[in-house]
């Protein structure tokens, strides 16, 4: 790359260097981080360059014509004035106060780091000519944010229980004759079949709903995330949960192994899932149930030990897939994906009939469930009591959680006029 670390270097031949510094994996390939960043860079270069239209800084705003002539846009040609078109831009552009100041954010970490490397002389983007177009703050204050409260938490599980347990007992009531055990041409062994599945999802559900509802996990700390292929991202396995110490081995945000609690509402609905399931122990807790993917899985472990399709066909007469699997002691499924998990707290939220006040998420979303039982915590030990269960700093939980804090300075205050002011009376 010629010009390299000067102010002729063409920006765009920086991209991937700062991406790989800011990945995640041996090689800095993988994170969510650096999948977003990549996509607000490429979204800065394309304004740059004058490809997108833009209302705020054109009129029409088809004539914007980028920041430069010809292609490339290099080091020389940013300055204050381009970072602060940009966040007008930005801001012109029909996103929420919150989403502008997070893609300004990518585009400044860029500068930032393109700074400390010595391809411009300032930090650009952080200077007040470049924020001042930004919006102030973001549109929500920090307790507005979505926190499942006792009674989000007390509808869901009630109605994840109502589920499983019907599920369970039909299971139960279904009894097949020793001799039509896993007989395939037998009604009720299939009946049975799928009556054990239908509990195992349902099982499933509750077990996944306790989880969010109690333990304050975040949902890639124990689902597979898509868009990280790194080991601890690729779902919690029945290995790393011990019912013994309530306690379950996960990959914390800050990239280390370390024990998260269980609590006891959530004990029983995961050794219910468990029993019903039967999996080996290096499977996830909560595996695919996308029917392609379990199809292509079972049909290519069952090939590779060996079975001859007749026998293959055979053994998916008798079993569902997924039971299949467990009856085989197969190579473990894809686990659930954090995208599943939220679709089926979507489909909960509807048909347990939890009527949401959030205008970003019209369900009960993972999030929430983990700020719920922050909120909870926070209110009942205290800040640093909550940093430890969470597994964050004592610092960022008093900001996440400062309307508790702002709430008790009230009551304080109002409490010490009381004493002193005849016209404030106590609460």
């Amino acid at each position: 790359m010629s010009g390299r670390r000067s102010a002729d270097t063409p920006i765009h031949d920086t991209f991937q260097k700062f991406l790989t510094d800011k990945g995640k994996g041996d090689g800095g390939e993988s994170g969510n981080y650096r999948r977003n960043a990549e996509r607000e860079l490429d979204r800065f270069h394309s304004w740059a360059l004058g490809n997108t239209a833009d209302p705020s800084n054109a009129d029409p705003p088809s004539s914007w014509k980028g920041i430069v002539e010809n292609d490339p846009v290099t080091f020389a040609d940013l300055d204050a004035t381009v970072f602060g078109d940009y966040a007008r831009y930005l801001r012109g552009s029909g996103f929420s106060h919150s989403t502008t100041q997070t893609y300004y954010a990518y585009v400044a970490s860029w500068c930032g780091w393109a700074h400390g490397q010595g391809y411009i002389s300032r930090h650009y983007a952080r200077e007040s000519d470049a924020e001042d177009p930004l919006p102030e703050g973001t549109d929500r204050r920090p307790g507005d944010q979505q926190a499942w409260d006792s009674a989000d938490r007390d509808l869901l599980t009630r109605f994840v229980d109502e589920q499983a347990s019907a599920a369970i007992d039909t299971f139960g009531d279904i009894e097949v004759p020793y001799d039509e055990f896993e007989d395939p041409d037998s009604e009720l062994w299939q009946q049975k079949v799928a009556a054990r599945f239908e509990a195992i999802k349902r099982c499933r559900e509750r077990a996944l709903a306790y989880l969010l509802a109690y333990t304050g996990l975040r949902a890639a700390e124990f689902l597979r995330d898509p868009n990280d292929d790194r080991a601890g991202r690729d779902g919690l396995r029945w290995e790393d949960v011990s019912f013994t110490d309530h306690s379950a081995t996960v990959y914390r945000k800050n990239q280390q192994w370390k024990e998260a609690s269980l609590p006891e509402p959530v004990i029983g609905p995961l050794r219910r899932y468990k029993q019903l399931l039967g999996p080996p122990t290096d499977w996830p807790v909560f595996t695919t149930l996308h029917r392609p993917t379990l199809s292509r899985h079972v049909q290519k472990a069952l090939t590779d030990a060996s079975l001859s399709a007749d026998e293959i066909e055979a053994v998916r007469d008798t079993w569902s897939d997924l039971l299949a699997a467990a009856e085989y002691d197969l190579d473990a499924p894809p686990a659930l994906t954090t995208d599943g998990a939220r679709r089926m707290l979507k489909r909960l939220t509807d048909q347990a009939g939890i009527d949401v006040d959030d205008d970003r998420h019209n369900y009960l979303a993972p999030h929430g469930g983990r700020r719920g039982m922050g909120e909870v915590l926070v209110r009942e030990f205290g800040y640093a009591a909550a940093a430890r269960f969470l597994d964050n700093s004592e610092e960022q939980v008093r900001q996440a959680y400062q309307h508790i804090e702002a709430a008790e300075r009230a009551d304080m205050a109002t409490e010490a006029l009381s004493h002193t002011d005849q016209r404030v009376g106590k609460k």
